[in-house]
């Protein structure tokens, strides 16, 4: 991260022009989730992948603590004390002790409660921001703990990359593997789904025994990582709460039939959902992909993306 340094060159000091941050969303390439926890959570074995598609957020020095935005959600987001942004922007401030003004803008194309943590890469994003505006000098591993108290999702997208996540999915331990580009169609669906309402509802299946068994851990996922063969990661990928987004959106099960009619190796809903995301061999590949959902009407876009990507960074 850069810093911007003082006379002198023992401690950073408060960055005075416009802080600009462009984080990546994130998909699940596994998703295993454990019985609920006696604290709400559910233990989770989950391999994040970073992808590119981006939000941005710019961060200048304010008097107070503000917050607008453009783009995605418009209109629909709150930019109230309840945003992550807002949050994180609190909570950063009260680890470094220093008055939480600051005048933020969002710039957002990462849809709305999509199962793309859009809102927790908004938060990693504040937290960069902030930490460079405010000059505080704090490591990613310590911005990750702030983040953790934030949403299970915040740390991996302040390191961004593949990684292993465990607990409630916030500790976060990055994927060695050889340098692979994935290729990935995202279909963006119309509207969100709660994801509290998506784990509850993969409770109630359970009880009911209507759901298949859990994954459990993600060993072949990572195995198929490090063979670099997309036919064989496409094999591996799974995720636990998708028979719940189906059950509360019935309509996906278009969208992933859609997908495989269009060719894709395979696809699976992105974390709790709805938005689905496809495995594609190359870019060649993904456009025809795209274009085939695009064709057959059944999400409101599809759009390529490929990982994986950096995490929240100073642009």
């Amino acid at each position: 991260m850069t810093e911007a340094w003082g006379p002198d060159d023992d401690e950073p000091r408060p960055h005075h022009g416009p802080v600009k941050v462009r984080v990546p969303a994130k998909i699940n390439l596994h998703l295993g989730v454990g019985p609920l926890r006696p604290d709400g959570y559910h233990e989770l074995n989950t391999v994040y992948h970073a992808i590119s598609l981006f939000d941005e957020l710019t961060a200048r020095r304010g008097d107070t603590l503000t917050l607008t935005m453009e783009g995605e959600g418009t209109g629909d987001l709150a930019l109230d004390e309840s945003n992550l942004i807002i949050r994180a922007a609190r909570a950063l401030a009260a680890r470094g002790r220093v008055p939480a003004y600051a005048r933020l803008h969002l710039r957002k194309s990462i849809p709305l409660a999509g199962g793309l943590a859009g809102g927790s890469a908004d938060a990693a994003a504040t937290l960069i921001a902030c930490d460079m505006l405010w000059g505080l000098g704090m490591s990613r591993d310590e911005l990750a703990e702030v983040g953790a108290q934030l949403g299970s999702d915040v740390p991996f997208l302040l390191h961004g990359g593949t990684a292993l996540g465990t607990g409630h999915g916030e500790a976060v331990s990055p994927i060695l593997a050889r340098p692979t580009a994935w290729h990935w169609v995202v279909a963006i669906a119309d509207g969100g789904l709660s994801t509290p309402a998506v784990y509850r509802e993969l409770d109630v299946l359970r009880e009911s025994s209507c759901s298949p068994p859990p994954l459990g851990g993600p060993d072949h996922l990572m195995a198929a990582l490090r063979q670099r063969d997309p036919e064989v990661l496409g094999a591996a990928l799974g995720n636990d709460l998708q028979p719940a987004a189906l059950s509360l959106r019935p309509q996906l099960a278009d969208v992933l039939k859609a997908g495989h009619e269009a060719g894709a190796i395979t696809g699976i809903v992105s974390g709790s959902g709805p938005t689905c995301v496809f495995l594609a061999a190359d870019a060649g590949h993904a456009q025809r992909v795209a274009a085939g959902l695009n064709a057959a009407g059944v999400c409101r876009a599809a759009v390529t993306a490929r990982g994986p990507q950096p995490g929240a960074r100073v642009i």
